[in-house]
């Protein structure tokens, strides 16, 4: 897996100017494939290509794909496929330069999903939805996540590396502390007599993930901040596999799988990173889709299929990391120390983009438990609202009345 240390990671802008110095290498092909098995009629996708940076200039196209787990429901999920991604695309200023928009898009993803996240609440749903979402811009791959779904990539050369982040209170010990600081409480089903069952949970609500978009009946500390992650690969290209939590407990139990049968939605995506000349025709769908589509669609290609070995590149076959963050604090995640400068208008809320009056905005740095250089009147800039949404977030306020609501036992 690649490094996360900081020290290792290389700058966005040295990587775009490498292609430029480099021999012309051509933008990637983008071939991609998806199967689902369906059980509660929860699991949702985003496949589209083509999309603008610069709307009218089929020059700056980029791709998005993205996949929606929803629980005690579909709205939430429903809901965030067709909003997510205008609200990403809404925090990002315009007549900015391909590097610099592709430096923006991290912070720009927590900015959407927050604002997503709000606005479904607003609507008063109480379902709730995983969401692991990709945008391939050339040779450039950008993963945001919460939840327990996956983004993997494979190198040409057969590597793995993982793009996305468990955000399951089974595997993550920095979240449960989180929660629990935050006044929530986590522990197992207790069926009576001190027996615990099952993964942990968050109470009240009883959900087993730290981070989701929607379940407003759970409390605030369950945020939707996602962790955000993006890597350059080398023009040798790669695969993508993003895939709902029941892929992979389906791949890890196979046996359990084939003797009891799947008890959640499985949903996968595959997309292939190819050199132009490198595209192969796509192999018919299967005519009927059974238990070993996925396993399938996850064999290990050849060495001859993924190497490509009469071709020869003009770099090795290097997945080189610019970007990673997890932090659940907005403060941290929409600090100034980006190198866009301008990436928040002054009298504009960083997270809902409505313009404000001069001094209605609240520095996001207000009330940071951690000790900062910048003034109170330092941007960037939140309304009253999302200066609520994130104190909640962090259990300076009250999260509603969730604190009575029985448990819903979801995910």
């Amino acid at each position: 897996m690649a490094s996360t240390k900081t020290d290792r990671m290389v700058p966005l802008a040295v990587l775009l100017k490498r292609e430029l110095t480099n021999e012309k290498i051509e933008m990637p092909d983008i071939l991609y494939g998806q199967a689902n098995q369906s059980k509660k009629g929860e699991d949702y996708i985003l496949l589209k290509t083509e999309c603008q940076r610069v709307p009218g200039d089929g020059v700056t196209t980029f791709s998005v794909f993205a996949l929606f787990d929803g629980h005690n429901g579909s709205a939430a999920a429903i809901y965030t496929k067709e909003n997510l991604l205008n609200n990403v695309l809404s925090a990002i200023p315009l007549h900015l330069s391909r590097d610099e928009w592709l430096a923006a898009l991290p912070r720009a993803l927590v900015a959407g999903f927050v604002k997503t996240d709000k606005d479904l609440q607003e609507k008063a749903q109480t379902s709730g939805t995983t969401v692991t979402f990709v945008i391939i811009d050339g040779w450039v791959v950008t993963v945001a996540s919460v939840g327990d779904s996956r983004c993997i990539l494979e190198s040409a050369e057969g590597a793995v590396f993982f793009l996305s982040a468990d955000h399951r209170l089974d595997t993550n010990e920095e979240e449960v502390e989180r929660i629990t600081a935050s006044g929530g409480e986590v522990g197992r089903l207790n069926t009576g007599g001190g027996a615990e069952i099952g993964p942990l949970r968050c109470w009240p609500g009883g959900l087993c993930l730290s981070r989701s978009i929607g379940d407003m009946d759970v409390g605030e500390y369950i945020v939707p901040v996602p962790h955000v992650k993006q890597v350059k690969l080398s023009s040798a290209g790669g695969r993508l596999i993003i895939s709902s939590d029941g892929v992979w407990d389906a791949l890890d139990t196979e046996e359990a799988v084939q003797l009891k049968g799947l008890r959640d939605d499985t949903t996968c995506i595959v997309v292939d990173i190819l050199p132009p000349e490198k595209i192969t025709p796509p192999v018919p769908p299967p005519k009927k889709q059974g238990k070993g589509v996925f396993k399938t669609m996850f064999r290990k290609k050849s060495t001859e299929s993924s190497s490509y070995p009469d071709r020869e590149y003009p770099e090795p076959d290097l997945v080189e990391e610019i970007f990673e963050e997890g932090s659940a604090l907005l403060a941290e995640r929409l600090n100034t120390e980006y190198p866009i400068c301008n990436m928040f208008k002054l009298f504009m809320c960083a997270v809902c983009q409505i313009e404000m009056k001069p001094g209605e905005g609240i520095s996001v740095h207000t009330g940071s438990s951690r000790p900062v250089r910048l003034r109170p009147w330092d941007g960037p800039f939140l309304c009253p609202t999302c200066q609520a949404k994130k104190e909640a977030m962090e259990g300076k306020l009250p999260s509603g009345d969730g604190a009575s609501r029985n448990s819903s036992g979801s995910e």
